[in-house]
């Protein structure tokens, strides 16, 4: 360890090179619900792209394996080092190097978080619209994941607003992918290909990203109906009828119950109505003119109650924020009410009723309870699992991912696989994908510095 550590600090000084007792406890965990913290071997932050390669170069003559960090707040692991590799923390490299108000685009180092790029967006009536529910997330990590969100059913995924990127392979050589424009034909989209890598492929040092106008108006919408299936069955009709929703939601009546609670918010929804209530759909609505706006939320509730929502509610703009508030938290709502995992399997936005009727099935055969909501407009679902059996709850989450796969879905629509939900994934995809995937990491990093243990074996 001597050696790698005065190596490191002649890369990126003796300040920037942590061992031992140095190493805060935020850099041995992600938010992952079943990792186990880990301490690295050392803890390196690069200034800047020279030094991200320089770091790459010595690891890779030397084995030793890499494991990148934006803000730690991933699901999956994927930030976790073992405790013989090197933790490479991106946090010093938080630039946002420009905004271009010509093409509608920011280029920022990875360490920038959500919340700082749109405030600097927003001096320019600006946004940067994939927001997966933490502002304090970075841009790098969110590269890496392909990070999602409540906005997806609008605005797509992190992927659809990757223009470019600036990336360090495993050997050292730094590579720039894509540019300020949003199609080509020039080859292989190695953009796309880093997008959703989880670190395995290459470190991102520098994104470009699309930027969307930031519409004046919204109003959220909140509809409570008595089965989950004509929740589900709703959501198809309402895609087709052109309000273009910025979120479409559903949220269980438990989940319902558990996020209010949490920030103290009574939406006044009668007694009767809540206790009548199975599901919710929430919906938010925007608009370049607020009469416009007026005119959706109109037709919008004749809608909703034509496909047997109980009541229409259009909230107060304080309730609205903080419901859309209390639904970004229910991850930490359900890991503080003891839950053993979350899960985001993504189907085909018309199975989902049929999805959620097997995950019903799955936790009543296997004694588990299972709450959830999910970004129903693009088949995303979030599920808390609560089953104290580990033995158990490997079963559950088996049979709750094969139950999806089957539907024609995806093990993960946004966390990523990372170390977490790996056996389950190289047990159930395909063979020849995973040989492919296998071929593809070799190619990029032969000696398998990059993402230890994360996604691949």
């Amino acid at each position: 360890m001597a050696e790698i550590v005065e190596l490191l600090a002649d890369v990126v000084g003796a300040g920037n090179v942590l061992t031992g007792d140095d190493v805060s406890p935020d850099y041995t965990h992600d938010e992952a619900l079943t990792a186990t913290p880990s301490l690295p071997l050392v803890v390196v932050r690069p200034g800047c792209t020279a030094e991200v390669s320089a770091v790459l170069r010595m690891a890779d003559e030397l084995h030793v394996p890499v494991t990148a960090r934006g803000s730690g707040t991933g699901l999956s692991g994927a930030a976790i080092s073992p405790p013989d590799g090197i933790l490479l923390s991106f946090e010093r490299m938080n630039a946002i190097l420009e905004i271009d108000l010509d093409n509608h685009v920011a280029v920022v180092q990875p360490g920038v978080t959500l919340v700082e790029l749109n405030n600097a967006a927003a001096e320019h009536d600006l946004v940067y619209p994939v927001f997966p529910g933490e502002s304090s997330a970075s841009l790098g990590g969110n590269v890496a994941t392909n990070a999602g969100g409540m906005r997806a059913i609008k605005y797509g995924v992190t992927r659809h607003h990757v223009l470019g990127l600036e990336a360090v392979l495993a050997n050292g050589d730094v590579i720039r992918t894509g540019g300020k424009f949003v199609k080509t034909s020039t080859g292989y989209d190695l953009t796309q290909l880093l997008v959703g890598s989880e670190g395995t492929l290459a470190l991102v040092t520098e994104a470009t990203l699309k930027l969307q106008p930031r519409l004046p108006h919204a109003a959220t919408v909140l509809a409570p109906f008595t089965t989950l299936e004509e929740v589900t069955a709703a959501v198809p009709r309402i895609v087709a009828h052109g309000i273009g929703p910025l979120i479409l939601e559903y949220v269980d009546m438990i989940t319902m119950a558990a996020i209010t609670a949490n920030v103290g918010l009574d939406l006044g929804i009668p007694e009767s109505v809540r206790a009548g209530a199975l599901a919710y759909l929430v919906i938010v609505l925007e608009n370049t003119h607020d009469a416009r706006l007026d005119d959706d939320v109109a037709s919008l509730g004749e809608l909703l109650v034509e496909l047997g929502a109980m009541e229409v509610y259009v909230l107060p703009p304080q309730a609205a924020t903080q419901l859309i508030s209390a639904r970004e938290k229910a991850f930490f709502v359900a890991k503080a009410a003891g839950a053993d995992d979350i899960v985001d399997l993504v189907v085909p936005r018309a199975a989902i009723p049929q999805y959620l009727a097997a995950v019903s099935a799955i936790a009543n055969e296997r004694g588990a309870l299972i709450t959830g909501c999910g970004h129903v407009g693009d088949g995303n679902v979030h599920l808390s699992v609560f089953h104290p059996d580990p033995a158990g709850l490997g079963e559950v989450l088996r049979a709750v991912f094969r139950a999806g796969l089957g539907l024609g879905g995806a093990i993960s629509g946004e966390h990523g696989i990372g170390t977490e939900k790996k056996k389950y994934f190289l047990e159930l995809e395909d063979p020849v994908k995973l040989d492919l995937m296998r071929a593809i990491k070799r190619a990029f990093d032969p000696h398998g510095i990059l993402g230890p243990g994360n996604l691949l074996d």
